[in-house]
């Protein structure tokens, strides 16, 4: 299967030369233990020109920590720094954001200001986690060790009810089969055990497993052990189904007063790597392998990126013009 990952990091490094979407950046910034063509050498100039300094401004305030690192990535291919370039522009319009919602289903009558914010809050919140530690993850920080929501927005229904809305972002990601429930059975692994010694699939399973059993949404099993909700993506998505839960059961002190969820999950649709590749887990494709895991289907939904802002197309020109250009290739 041909690589949307090497194809899409050829594409923008071409754009550094053939545009002025990064300011003149050229490249060859630090990551990991290198510098490299597809890195900028200032994370910043990786974020939607007009809202770069609000965005850095939203998360200094709140506190929310960037992915790997103090500043924003400079790799070109963050689904952190794409979700942001996608979505903060939109924020503070009440109705652009719920144009966007209604979009994946035409349903809900209003939007709210997310709680969890620091003045001023908008209608689209970014790197959200619960209140308290429901998941039993003994981390509640924004963006970093602990279960991280990239994106939420925060709904009321026709029918009343308040709704969460769980947006888990995807660029060019794909994974290889690895057991997240038996890291750390070798003890030579780099890494593998948590900071009490104790190999780091035993943590994980010790902190879900409960959680999967007593949840509406997601199938028992007999045994969790090497199961598809220990294999990534479906690693996020289950521990993301399980905060959604968790919020609504615990309403009363938690900072959303919700009755439901809806859990958003943006892949661009050329990502075959991703979506179409058989998991061996289940011997499936993503979406049929994690809908075979789920009891209520409506409560899922994967949407392409494209299809996703399509709704303020005409009321944010310069944005659709931007994400075009970087994102969404006519070509291809």
């Amino acid at each position: 299967m041909k690589s949307f990952k090497a194809g899409e990091r050829r594409r923008q490094m071409s754009l550094m030369s053939s545009s002025d979407l990064f300011d003149g950046d050229k490249g060859y910034g630090r990551f990991g233990h290198g510098n490299w063509p597809f890195v900028l050498e200032r994370g910043a100039k990786n974020i939607y020109a007009p809202v770069r300094d609000a965005v850095m401004e939203y998360f200094r305030a709140n506190g929310i920590a960037w992915w790997k690192g103090t500043e924003p990535s400079g790799h070109i291919l963050s689904s952190q720094i794409a979700c942001l370039n996608h979505l903060f522009a939109v924020r503070n319009d009440r109705k652009a954001v719920l144009d966007i919602l209604n979009g994946i289903r035409n349903e809900f009558v209003d939007v709210e200001q997310i709680p969890c914010d620091v003045a001023p809050q908008g209608y689209i919140s970014f790197e959200v986690v619960s209140k308290f530690d429901n998941l039993n993850e003994n981390q509640n920080s924004r963006g970093s060790n602990c279960t991280s929501v990239d994106a939420v927005i925060y709904a009321k229904h026709r029918d009343g009810s308040r709704w969460i809305i769980p947006i888990e972002w995807k660029y060019t990601e794909s994974y290889p089969d690895v057991d997240k429930s038996k890291e750390g059975v070798s003890r030579s692994e780099e890494g593998a055990l948590a900071d009490n010694g104790v190999c780091k699939g035993v943590v994980r399973m010790n902190r879900y497993n409960k959680l999967i059993t007593e949840s509406e949404q997601l199938r028992t099993l007999d045994d969790y052990g090497g199961s598809i909700y220990y294999q990534e993506p479906f690693y996020q998505l289950m521990r993301q189904t399980l905060w959604a839960e968790q919020i609504i059961r615990h309403k009363d002190r938690e900072q959303f007063d919700a009755n439901e969820f809806m859990h958003v999950h943006v892949i661009p649709s050329r990502n075959h790597n991703l979506l179409h590749r058989t998991y061996k887990v289940s011997g499936r494709n993503m979406e049929d392998s994690w809908r075979a895991m789920l009891s209520d289907q409506s409560r899922y939904v994967i949407v392409d990126p494209e299809v996703l802002m399509t709704p303020v197309k005409d009321k944010y020109p310069h944005l659709w013009s931007y994400l075009k250009l970087r994102y969404w290739p006519d070509e291809l």
